[in-house]
């Protein structure tokens, strides 16, 4: 019988052809706009998570805005090195730099660091080698170049072996990264270069301390721990002062991140499912005027033995199968919609359709097909007999 409902629910909507498209219009509006915006959201989030995640989760950043006249050294990072929670640690220096190879003149950003740093933040070199302990222990004038910078400079990646004038000071080239692909660094506007640190503390004639320094847990799984850790040893050499610095835990944003995003996405989609419901409403209308059209049908049905039960169903699966019809086609919309959004990202996002939110589409409007078409399919099985039959 249910077989039968939807053979007759189709031969009515192929009947009415523009009627029936109208009819699923609101729902395809509302399938698309449950979609394509969650979608979006979703994809975004990912992504970006992605690029945080790229950063090393497994990292702390540490600021230290007022040293209380006990400045940090880079010993002192040995000592805070040296407790088992702590992995790896790194100084962070910077100062800003016109790079000069022949007529070739670039801003840079110089950021003076430890060997250490590239393990920290995982970066992976495409040619030469990253910083060594003896660059730094010497203040050797070695520099490894970004990619971007190396074909800035030089045009072309391999410049291992070249020099490099900063500032007016000579520079050996001894190693290329590969290159960063992130949204990270779009939005870095200039070259970016390492050093060692001791020698960026030379070129902008700072104090040889530490005030900024990023440090990595030996245990990924145990983050906390090493938070305390460092926590702990910040509170103790700055006189119990916990504003005197800061620590920044990288795993912190990305759960932010994960609750904004999720709040975004459930918001999005409350409004997308009022455009659902609406649509819900369109389908009711358009499936009582049908029953007020098929009086006689319904009168003649009954007639020869047809239970309520049988004649509601028909209708109902009417109601359903419009439902269903919209929904298919509003995810193929919206599909094509997502595969075009990804295009003009230029690769920098990929827009898909998330298979959790396709189900919730088809879900709800499942439930928007049976809840707005219970009344008419109950309107339609309560008619009477002799008077559907008497209907003109």
């Amino acid at each position: 019988m249910i077989f039968q409902s939807i053979k007759m629910a189709l031969e009515s909507i192929i009947s009415n052809k523009m009627r029936s498209f109208l009819t699923m219009l609101g729902i395809i509006i509302g399938v698309i706009a449950l979609v394509v915006l969650v979608s979006l959201v979703s994809s975004t989030s990912d992504s970006i998570t992605d690029q945080v995640s790229s950063l090393g989760t497994n990292m702390f950043t540490v600021s230290i805005g007022d040293d209380k006249g006990n400045p940090l050294k880079l010993s002192d990072l040995d000592d805070i090195r040296a407790n088992e929670a702590i992995g790896a640690v790194a100084p962070m220096g910077q100062a800003m730099v016109t790079a000069k190879n022949g007529h070739t003149n670039e801003l840079a950003t110089l950021y003076g660091t430890t060997p250490e740093y590239g393990e920290i933040r995982g970066l992976n070199m495409e040619y030469g080698r990253f910083l060594r302990t003896t660059d730094v222990d010497n203040s050797s004038y070695v520099a490894v170049l970004s990619k971007e910078a190396a074909e800035d400079l030089f045009g072309r990646p391999d410049v291992v072996g070249e020099k490099l004038s900063l500032d007016g000071r000579d520079f050996l080239i001894v190693g290329v990264l590969e290159e960063d692909t992130s949204l990270m660094s779009v939005m870095n506007t200039s070259l970016t270069i390492y050093v060692p640190y001791t020698v960026v503390i030379r070129i902008s004639d700072s104090p040889l301390s530490v005030n900024t320094f990023y440090a990595n847990s030996s245990d990924p799984t145990s983050m906390d721990k090493a938070e305390e850790v460092l926590t702990s040893v910040m509170m103790k050499r700055f006189n119990q002062d916990e504003d005197a610095f800061f620590i920044f835990n990288q795993s912190t944003l990305l759960d932010t991140m994960s609750t904004i995003t999720g709040m975004l996405s459930l918001l999005l989609g409350g409004i997308a499912a009022i455009s659902l419901l609406v649509g819900g409403i369109g389908i009711m209308n358009i499936m009582l005027v049908t029953v007020t059209e098929r009086t006689r049908e319904i009168g003649i049905r009954k007639a020869i033995g047809a239970q309520q039960s049988s004649i509601m169903t028909q209708f109902l699966i009417e109601a359903l199968v419009i439902s269903l019809i919209g929904c298919i086609i509003g995810v193929i919309i919206s599909g094509i919609i997502l595969s075009i959004a990804s295009n003009l990202a230029d690769g920098m996002v990929t827009f898909s359709l998330s298979k959790e939110v396709v189900g919730v589409a088809v879900g709800f409007s499942v439930i928007i097909g049976v809840l707005f078409g219970i009344y008419p399919a109950r309107k339609a099985a309560k008619m009477h007999p002799i008077e559907a039959l008497r209907y003109e």
